[in-house]
């Protein structure tokens, strides 16, 4: 059985990839609508777990289901969930792979890198009153609750599921505030709804292009925004694969 770190569109291909190679995997994610996305593989080898595992969870998991490699395609961000996973897999003695997915080039000359979100929001309200973030939901508060942003008008461009909206509400963000819409979204329809906001900055990750950030940097110099990119954060992980060519072929080694 193979464990698969699934939080990502990278996670969700990979998983479907090693089924198709006849392995079984359990594939992990953390939202409703990522179990959705997964079930969609519809493969009789893939099992869905959507119980939240922090370290120790995931050693029992890992004993549990008779676990023989993980792979770890968490999100680029979610350094957490990459740092439980190495430290459970070598308390169990299972071989480890982490996915990272390439970084955007950053050939922009208006893009200012910082490397929290509280960095973030500091560097943002430096540029304008209007800030579009398109951060994702999981670190929302970290904006909303930033003093610094307190005099600003927050856009927040989040995926459009219950949960979310719920979120963004408890946030106290209007509806004016939320863009809730699925990627991925091309340099112009980023150029339309930063247009439409009226920004003043971008604020966003270094994704890479599965997570849309080229077309984010092309659309912000289309129309001489600053971007303020939170950069990605750097483990030394077991081991580092850059192609799902690689995954696969550590998976059927080990």
């Amino acid at each position: 059985m193979i464990f698969v770190a699934a939080g990502t569109q990278d996670g969700r291909e990979l998983a479907a990839a090693l089924t198709r190679r006849g392995h079984e995997v359990i594939a992990s994610v953390v939202s409703r609508y990522g179990e959705q996305l997964l079930a969609a593989c519809g493969s009789e080898r893939l099992t869905v777990n959507d119980e939240p595992l922090d370290e120790a969870g995931l050693v029992r998991y890992i004993k549990l289901h008779g676990i023989r490699a993980f792979v770890d395609a968490s999100h680029p961000y979610a350094v957490n969930v990459s740092k439980n996973a190495m430290a459970a897999c070598h308390q169990t003695g299972v071989p480890y792979i982490r996915y990272e997915r390439a970084l955007s080039a950053l050939g922009y000359a208006d893009i200012h890198l910082v490397h929290s979100y509280e960095e973030a929001a500091e560097k943002a309200a430096s540029f304008g009153q209007n800030v579009f973030l398109t951060t994702g939901s999981r670190n929302l508060a970290r904006f909303t609750q930033a003093k610094a942003l307190h005099a600003c008008q927050i856009t927040a461009r989040v995926l459009p599921t219950a949960e979310v909206l719920a979120l963004c509400e408890s946030l106290s963000l209007t509806p004016g505030q939320i863009v809730a819409l699925q990627g991925p979204f091309s340099t112009r329809l980023n150029r339309e709804l930063f247009e439409k906001y009226e920004a003043d900055v971008i604020v966003t990750k270094n994704s890479g292009a599965i997570g849309g950030t080229d077309t984010k940097i092309e659309a912000a110099r289309e129309l001489s925004l600053p971007v303020v990119m939170i950069d990605r954060p750097v483990l030394a992980y077991d081991t580092l694969a850059q192609t799902y060519e690689e995954v696969i072929r550590f998976v059927e080694e080990v």
